[in-house]
């Protein structure tokens, strides 16, 4: 009797041990949780746009409203004609660029970003990513560490794991991005950064 009373003890006791190990756990992960979408202040913050047509312009003026945020165009420094943003003729610009995954066309503006905490990047949807013109501008900004947040334009398409394939390139802290009609307004880019946990 004295055995099977023993027995019975040790196994309680595993059992209490092991129920507040998982309990360590449990919490472990849902402060960590709780650290990843804790909401994140704009701070300083910055919205840099390319746009080729002006819809991404449209969209990236009504951000930088609904944010307080600076604002800064990427200027080429060879300005895109009518000619080659033609993506169905083969030889235009645009489709080369898109064939070569390390095509960076040169920025005539490039910027140091590092004094910002936010940095808000707006830009149309070619073949589904951002133009590599956004990739030169972004990879020699100092964006590591810093806020980001993606918006884009299109026809059609959405943002996809463009956004998120920058931000991770750059080293930058991703929160999320979409697409907006160049006709969005302030209150939706408001709403949809506080959605974000930012705001100005």
């Amino acid at each position: 009797m004295k055995k099977i009373v023993s027995l019975l003890m040790v196994l309680g006791m595993a059992l209490a041990l092991g129920c507040g190990a998982a309990a360590g756990k449990d919490s472990g992960a849902a402060k960590t949780a709780a650290k990843n979408t804790a909401p994140a202040k704009a701070g300083k913050s910055i919205v840099v746009y390319f746009s080729a047509t002006g819809n991404t312009r449209k969209v990236a003026e009504t951000a930088s409203k609904a944010l307080g945020a600076e604002l800064l165009e990427i200027k080429p420094a060879q300005p895109y004609t009518e000619a080659d943003l033609d993506y169905n003729n083969e030889n235009s610009r645009v489709s080369k660029d898109h064939k070569n995954p390390k095509a960076r066309p040169a920025v005539a503006n490039q910027a140091d970003l590092s004094g910002y905490d936010t940095v808000v990047v707006a830009y149309p949807i070619w073949w589904g990513k951002e133009p590599p013109v956004v990739d030169t501008f972004m990879e020699h900004a100092k964006v590591d560490g810093k806020n980001m947040i993606a918006l884009c334009t299109a026809f059609s398409s959405q943002i996809g794991s463009s956004g998120e394939d920058l931000a991770k390139n750059v080293k930058a802290r991703y929160l999320g991005g979409r697409r907006f009609e160049p006709s969005a307004s302030v209150d939706e880019l408001t709403n949809y950064f506080k959605g974000l946990g930012v705001e100005k």
